[in-house]
């Protein structure tokens, strides 16, 4: 006796699924990508390019490449013209506005994110709408109050400015990425008799690391570069910051571009190495805060 083994039977072929797109006449080539982006980037980086030539150049030479190299023009910027102090001067502000916003944000955004409280909605518009004011229209009040409290020609008054302008923004981004962190973990630390503070500086505080350089870079960074607030609030040559410093290399009916491009290399140094640092952390603390926890 002879089994039979039934055949198998054949699957259909899967059925051709219509294409979604513009098809071959809507392809974008690869030369309509980069030739914009070749213009873009020329566009940008052309001015950075004449600002080594002639901050590397001899003074009086002519030509499009810097060569010979000198750095002449570096030696007169930092000796000079007191760039020393002004660098000296803009780091102390840019720390000092890195560490009071990043301590700030992270407790007021750490209550945003775990507490409920009556008008905490209204708060969290109130905080969006000052990001809609210029700075400019507040150098009166401001001044009116430095005056007052007696920090006119003091470096604490730029830190203090630099502090309240960054908070808002700052403490969206930590309360935005505090409530993607799960309260269980948390919770599972003080059912192992953790307190809330060491709870969070055990178990919230290490996830928070993106968020933490997103907010400290932004911090440094503006601080770094204003400019507005450096001029007005302080009058003091041995008090000015770099960009206010940078102005003052102009002189009334000359420039010596080689000094001022020398300066400007000097000044874009630190925030280049900012983001090369930081570039990696930046975006990831960018994304996960504006994410609706």
């Amino acid at each position: 006796m002879t089994l039979q083994t039934a055949e198998r039977p054949r699957l259909a072929p899967p059925a051709q699924l219509p294409r979604t797109g513009r098809g071959e006449k809507g392809r974008v080539s690869r030369w309509q990508i980069w030739v914009p982006l070749a213009l873009y980037l020329l566009f940008t980086l052309i001015p950075f390019y004449w600002m080594l030539v002639f901050a590397f150049r001899p003074r009086g030479s002519t030509s499009l490449l810097p060569w010979p190299i000198t750095f002449e023009n570096f030696e007169t910027v930092w000796n000079d013209l007191s760039f020393a102090l002004f660098f000296q001067n803009s780091l102390m502000v840019g720390i000092a506005s890195l560490i009071m916003t990043t301590v700030i944000a992270l407790a007021g955004g750490y209550a945003l994110a775990r507490y409920e409280f009556r008008g905490k909605r209204l708060f969290m518009i109130g905080m969006l709408c000052t990001q809609f004011i210029p700075g400019a229209m507040m150098l009166i009040p401001l001044f009116e109050i430095f005056r007052t409290i007696g920090l006119v020609n003091s470096l604490w008054s730029l830190v203090i400015a630099e502090t309240v302008f960054q908070l808002p923004l700052s403490l969206i981004l930590i309360s935005g990425f505090i409530k993607n962190v799960p309260v269980e973990l948390e919770q599972a630390a003080w059912v192992d008799g953790c307190s809330r503070l060491r709870g969070f500086f055990a178990v919230v505080l290490p996830l928070l690391r993106p968020a933490l350089v997103a907010v400290g870079s932004f911090a440094f960074i503006h601080s770094w570069n204003n400019f507005l607030f450096a001029l007005m609030f302080v009058s003091e040559q041995e008090k000015f910051t770099v960009p206010v410093g940078l102005a003052y290399t102009l002189g009334e009916f000359s420039v010596d571009f080689g000094a001022l491009a020398a300066g400007g290399v000097v000044a874009a140094v630190p925030v280049v190495l900012v983001f090369a640092v930081i570039q990696r952390y930046l975006v990831q603390g960018l994304s996960a805060g504006a994410v609706k926890g």
